[in-house]
């Protein structure tokens, strides 16, 4: 299994987007400081996370959200969660 996730900083309310094969440990890495592009935003909080068969999917699918059309569409979805 492949996630595709989001994760929200504490300090500067800022959005990470990565995909990873185990999720846990990867929140963990970033929340210890072993990611240099979020190490000065700890901590950070998983928001979103989506779910893949293939690394090949979550690769595109997380290539995608990081375009400008990508974000938006996902700023949308998150923040419609947030108010249910």
């Amino acid at each position: 299994m492949w996630y595709v996730y989001v994760l929200l900083s504490k300090i500067d309310n800022k959005k990470y987007i990565g995909s990873t094969n185990d999720i846990e440990r990867r929140l963990k890495e970033h929340n210890e400081g072993k990611t240099p592009s979020t190490k000065n935003r700890r901590p950070l909080i998983l928001v979103y996370q989506e779910y893949y068969n293939e690394e090949s999917q979550a690769r595109f699918r997380e290539k995608f959200l990081k375009t400008h059309k990508g974000y938006n569409e996902l700023k949308k979805f998150i923040n419609k969660r947030a108010v249910v």
